[in-house]
């Protein structure tokens, strides 16, 4: 796990100085291919595990801003989401431990995009001190 994050971050490090920021569109890249290493996707299962992906994202995000000063309410529908999509993430992925992998995958990676973006801004905040000195 420590070797998949470390190569992670280095992808990750690489791919952010190698090239001018583009948005998200990077990190939806780095999600996607983590995602499919961690599910061991194939070609065929990921045609159809993407599809429904993106509609689950889609639902909670509109989900999230709807009921955005609903904190009980916005719990409760983002369950009742993660429980409809089980069934479809079944589907495309045959069993419940995949299933359970994926929505792992999905936090782990989230938490360490997090945990980066605290350490760069961490970064810039002590750059800016140290120029002012």
């Amino acid at each position: 796990m420590k070797k998949l994050l470390l190569s992670l971050s280095l992808l990750i490090s690489c791919v952010a100085f190698s090239q001018p920021q583009k948005g998200l569109g990077n990190l939806q890249g780095l999600k996607i291919a983590y995602m499919t290493r961690q599910l061991n996707l194939s070609s065929e299962e990921a045609e159809k595990f993407w599809p429904v992906y993106y509609n689950y994202t889609d639902d909670m995000t509109e989900a999230r801003k709807e009921m955005k000063d609903d904190v009980i309410g916005l719990d409760e529908k983002l369950l009742a989401l993660k429980k409809r999509y089980w069934v479809e993430f079944k589907k495309v992925l045959g069993t419940d431990e995949r299933v359970n992998k994926g929505f792992l995958a999905e936090r782990e990676f989230g938490n360490f995009i997090r945990t980066e973006m605290e350490k760069r801004q961490r970064l810039r905040e002590q750059r800016q001190l140290n120029k002012q000195r």
